[in-house]
């Protein structure tokens, strides 16, 4: 299968808050706790056992490898079902220069 993505994905063991927001950029639910599949610096994978819309924005917090926090507004793009689980896919919208920095950090010491 080709890969499509034009960053690699990282595989991380870390944890991600989404905070939904909607349309007027407030936020309307509380706190959702997900497991990270896979990051790269232009988007995340992970699951949850909580239905998402696709198409939605969440306002997010990722616990990186150096427990620095990463602020992020993501885009949920993709979603399959598994079971009682969801898989979804997300593009990073709004994301400062040197959070991105960090995760191309972290790849090049993953690669080595």
């Amino acid at each position: 299968m080709e890969e499509k993505r034009r960053n690699k994905r990282l595989d991380l063991d870390v944890s991600v808050q989404l905070e939904r927001l909607d349309e007027d950029g407030v936020t309307t639910l509380k706190y959702i706790h997900v497991d990270v599949t896979d990051i790269s610096r232009s988007g995340l994978g992970f699951t949850s056992r909580q239905e998402l819309a696709v198409g939605t924005y969440y306002d997010t917090k990722i616990q990186i490898w150096t427990k620095e926090v990463v602020d992020a507004v993501v885009e949920i793009v993709r979603c399959d079902k598994s079971g009682d689980v969801y898989k979804y896919g997300c593009v990073f919208i709004g994301m400062t220069d040197v959070d991105a920095l960090k995760i191309d950090i972290y790849q090049i010491f993953n690669d080595l």
